[in-house]
């Protein structure tokens, strides 16, 4: 398996540009609180919505409960009031208290520490797995894989897969170990503002010299900003008109 040409260069480049930007929810609530209770919380929440939405629904939520007993003794009613904006918000409420009702009954109100036993939980993936694990107790042995976290590495050039579960096992293979841990925050960051599914904005992107993406465009496409102009959208070149 080769080696990502540049990682050090593009990994010190990314993390300081993507300092511009907000952090992922779930990076932001386990920093603030180190919760792994709360990222669990965020991340369910998270799960086909906006970070623009589940940010101020997760606080909001917070600041009603903080742990699993205090989530059992919320109404369901109150909760799914709370947390409305979301997407899919009375299934992700039911899944929620039964989540809080398991940690409670099972495991002391503890979120475990162990991404095998999170895996049991209805409602939990590898990808949210993984987040409570980085974010939530700080471990650096997992990557999370989410819709950027697929899409980047595979648009940059890195890997070539169709499934985000073999995303993160082609990821872990060449990604240098010292890197896993901030990996989500970075690319999923990279992912909400630079490199979008529709419409990347190449031409602003830091790392665009080392992107298989943009040298197929820009370099073989003999397109240069310079000249008479193609505007990019998603993966597809569309020429603009001449302009008289």
């Amino acid at each position: 398996m080769h080696q990502i040409k540049n990682i050090e260069i593009i990994m010190k480049i990314l993390k300081k540009e993507m300092e511009k930007f907000q952090n992922p929810v779930a990076t932001e609530i386990g920093e603030k609180t180190r919760s792994p209770y709360m990222v669990l919380i965020s991340c369910l929440l998270s799960l086909r919505t906006n970070d623009k939405v589940t940010g101020p629904v997760s606080r909001k939520l917070f600041e009603v409960v903080k742990t699993p007993e205090e989530m059992n003794k919320l109404p369901l009613k109150k909760l799914q009031k709370i947390i409305r904006p979301v997407n899919f918000y009375i299934t992700k409420s039911k899944r929620i208290k039964d989540i809080s009702k398991i940690l409670v009954k099972k495991y002391k109100g503890k979120v475990p520490d162990d991404f095998n036993e999170l895996m049991k939980f209805k409602g939990v993936g590898r990808k949210t797995a993984n987040i409570v694990m980085t974010y939530g107790f700080f471990k650096k042995d997992y990557i999370a894989v989410d819709t950027h976290v697929h899409r980047v590495p595979n648009r940059i050039g890195w890997i070539k897969t169709k499934k985000p579960e073999d995303t993160e096992e082609q990821l872990k293979k060449i990604l240098p170990k010292k890197y896993w841990q901030d990996f989500n925050d970075i690319i999923v960051t990279f992912g909400q503002n630079i490199c979008k599914p529709i419409g990347p904005k190449c031409r602003e992107c830091p790392i665009n010299r080392y992107c298989r993406h943009y040298k197929e465009i820009y370099t073989k496409g003999k397109i240069f900003p310079h000249k008479r102009e193609r505007v990019l959208l998603s993966d597809k070149i569309i020429p603009q008109p001449k302009i008289p």
